[in-house]
């Protein structure tokens, strides 16, 4: 091709997008009318709701204007609104549920769970249960409970500093690892604020986190060891080894975005070769893209693991896993890991079920088998109708990135992103019986008990949408 032939190319994909996020744009009202009109008693509440709850809203992730979407009940796969309307669930709680709704299994744990107390701040046989089963999938011998994501990376964070003496901590750019001051650092940024490869900027998440804190906290790139290492390299020469490297073994908050082949191997090199702890946090995909998550999946293992969200079923819960090394700062009282909630009976018993009943080898047969249907129609969809884009996924985790463009960490992910399609999948989705978590990207989460039916309802709003942009 020459470079004419390259730069007419260029101006005729510019000027398709161009025309996409034209017509995006009048679609997008015409199918926020059609969901206002349709969530009415939603608007009420919200209206009701903010004069009590700030925003209207029990987390400022669940914030959309004009209003939230707020459901009464869900069931298997679907979930149900204070309108009356039914969605095939792909938000899953930002893919806490992989379970599904009101399972019998989770059902009769927790009932039973009940009526024997819900609260003792002493252990139960069930927390010795899935520590067991914990290690058994995740191949690291020690585990600690707490409540949460945010709790789980900021103990593990901690257990890493603990060990090694040292403060400093280094992060993947645009990762998100809960909402402690550590770990709420260059996430959300804007393309122009991130910097080179080589030096990117630690940027804090909105207020209220101390620069002396955000100062401790060194992103580097996804996908990128060598420059992992460059930047590792240049702490230690100023003084400042990190304690560990906290990472997702796939980025889950950018849509999805999977590690290229050799990335994690040479990241597991590098952080043992400089003796700094290695945290996968496994929030979003531990029990969720296999048994052992990530870590089986990839083939590699770290020295920590954090867990959360798919692990209590549905109650709030959180655990930590590591080597015997790690844990005897714990053991011996050296770091405090301590929660009046931690290891909760009723979140254990759920996790327990959840375990031994739910999150089977053949769960996990079938969250592929689905996520491999969807993969597909939608790569058919953008293909069939030339929309710019393509589908990645991972057991029950995919999304659509709607750019020719390969997206590979934050720094690609910013400069190619198209908000205006994502935005738009939304609204098509919600007008058409699915429910979605709200955001920037066209990301999905399945549990085991989506059908080919929810599929086919999914790849049918879509096909909606792209028939519309291009007709």
């Amino acid at each position: 091709m020459t470079t004419a032939d390259t730069t007419t190319a260029a101006t005729e994909s510019t000027t398709v997008e161009a025309a996409l996020a034209g017509r995006a744009s009048g679609l997008a009202e015409r199918e926020e009318a059609r969901l206002a009109a349709a969530t009415p008693g939603s608007g009420a509440l919200h209206e009701r709701a903010l004069r009590t709850m700030t925003g209207g809203v029990p987390s400022s992730y669940q914030s959309r204007d004009p209003w939230p979407i707020y459901l009464t009940h869900g069931k298997g796969a679907r979930v149900w609104d204070v309108d009356g309307n039914e969605y095939s669930d792909f938000h899953n709680g930002f893919g806490s549920m992989v379970q599904g709704h009101a399972h019998p299994a989770i059902i009769r744990a927790v009932t039973e769970r009940v009526g024997l107390g819900t609260h003792f701040a002493m252990p139960t046989e069930d927390s010795v249960v899935v520590s067991e089963e914990l290690a058994r999938r995740f191949g690291l011998p020690q585990w600690r409970y707490v409540n949460s994501g945010s709790e789980a990376t900021m103990d593990a964070i901690r257990i890493a500093r603990g060990v090694t003496g040292r403060d400093t901590i280094v992060k993947i750019f645009g990762s998100y690892h809960g909402h402690h001051d550590y770990v709420m650092v260059s996430i959300g940024a804007p393309y122009s604020d991130i910097g080179p490869a080589d030096n990117m900027n630690s940027l804090g998440y909105g207020a209220g986190i101390p620069q002396a804190v955000i100062d401790l906290t060194v992103p580097v790139p996804f996908n990128d060891a060598p420059a992992m290492e460059a930047r590792i390299e240049r702490l230690i020469a100023e003084g400042r080894k990190p304690a560990c490297v906290i990472m997702e073994a796939a980025m889950m908050n950018l849509g999805v975005i999977l590690p290229e082949p050799g990335y994690l191997e040479a990241v597991r090199e590098i952080t043992r070769r400089h003796g700094i702890v290695l945290i996968f946090d496994e929030v979003k995909t531990g029990l969720c893209v296999a048994a052992g998550g990530a870590t089986e999946r990839f083939g590699v293992t770290p020295d920590m693991v954090t867990l959360a969200k798919a692990l209590g079923g549905g109650l709030p819960s959180g655990a930590i896993g590591a080597t015997d090394e790690i844990m005897e700062v714990v053991a011996s009282d050296k770091v405090k890991q301590v929660g009046t909630y931690n290891g909760n009976p009723l979140s254990m018993a759920a996790a327990r079920a959840s375990l031994a009943e739910v999150l089977t080898p053949e769960a996990y047969v079938h969250l592929d088998r689905l996520n491999d249907r969807l993969i597909a129609g939608c790569d058919e969809i953008l293909g069939r109708y030339g929309i710019a884009g393509y589908t990645v996924g991972i057991s029950s985790k995919g999304c659509v990135h709607f750019t020719d463009a390969p997206i590979r960490d934050y720094t690609s992910f910013m400069e190619h992103q198209n908000a205006e399609l994502p935005e738009l999948a939304w609204l098509y989705n919600a007008n058409r019986g699915v429910l979605m978590a709200p955001g920037r990207e066209e990301e999905w989460t399945l549990s085991v008990q989506h059908t080919d039916a929810d599929v086919d309802r999914y790849l049918e709003s879509l096909d909606a949408m792209a028939k519309d942009l291009t007709n």
